[in-house]
């Protein structure tokens, strides 16, 4: 089991970020994304490349996984699982084109998490952390 440490947004240096995850709200429902080499979902994200901030991740890793041309990016927490740190943000999609050539076989839009999940011991709880975060927004 991994343990997942979270924090207030601007403990963990910017500096110190390894990934970038994204909890996709598109027409009301969520999109999760299988990677080709998997037969399991999971939350749109991934790894910071040199010279990103964690929020152009963000915005880079959501249109290779799913074509997202158009979205509001909202920060909602940063997390530590041991050494590796991430930020979870909130996007409200606003259109989707064509996803580039990627590692994703497929995108699906549902209404709570799919099953099997990629990462069951995590993506449960950053899914925890977002429907909190959109509760405590209204």
């Amino acid at each position: 089991m991994m343990d997942i440490v979270f924090h207030e947004l601007d403990v963990v240096e910017e500096k110190a970020f390894d990934f970038a995850v994204i909890s996709v709200d598109f027409q009301g429902q969520w999109i999760f994304v299988r990677h080709t080499s998997r037969e399991t979902w999971e939350i749109p994200g991934g790894h910071r490349e040199q010279g990103e901030t964690i929020e152009e991740t963000a915005k880079r890793e959501l249109f290779e996984e799913t074509g997202c041309q158009s979205a509001t990016f909202t920060p909602i927490c940063d997390y530590s699982i041991g050494t590796r740190s991430g930020r979870l943000f909130y996007a409200v999609v606003k259109e989707i084109g064509s996803k580039p050539p990627s590692e994703i076989g497929e995108i699906r839009y549902f209404d709570t998490p799919p099953h099997p999940l990629t990462y069951p011991d995590v993506q449960p709880l950053l899914f925890e952390k977002t429907l909190s975060f959109m509760n405590n927004s209204k």
